[in-house]
């Protein structure tokens, strides 16, 4: 009996890790968004994020979340990797 309890607690915690893996996370607002937010997204690093606020500094804000594929060192395929996380506002 110990076993059949132990190996259901390990399938009730892994149930719950996959679980939190597949929330929902928040959308970005790409045009307010600080470089540690911006850096959270898939294929942005701070880097990435500095030259994403530089853009906007010296371009004005994104007028669409595709917009973000100007920014030097950002391609399309990162864009529609995080295409449901991008927001524009």
């Amino acid at each position: 009996m110990k076993h059949s309890s132990f190996f259901a607690t390990l399938v009730l915690l892994f149930s719950l890790a996959s679980g939190f893996a597949f929330a929902e996370q928040p959308a970005i607002n790409i045009n307010s968004a600080d470089a540690a937010t911006l850096a959270s997204l898939d294929g942005i690093g701070s880097s990435k994020a500095e030259a994403i606020i530089a853009y906007r500094k010296a371009n004005g804000a994104f007028k669409t979340p595709e917009g973000l594929a100007k920014v030097k060192g950002i391609g399309a395929r990162t864009v529609e990797k995080n295409a449901e996380r991008l927001t524009v506002k």
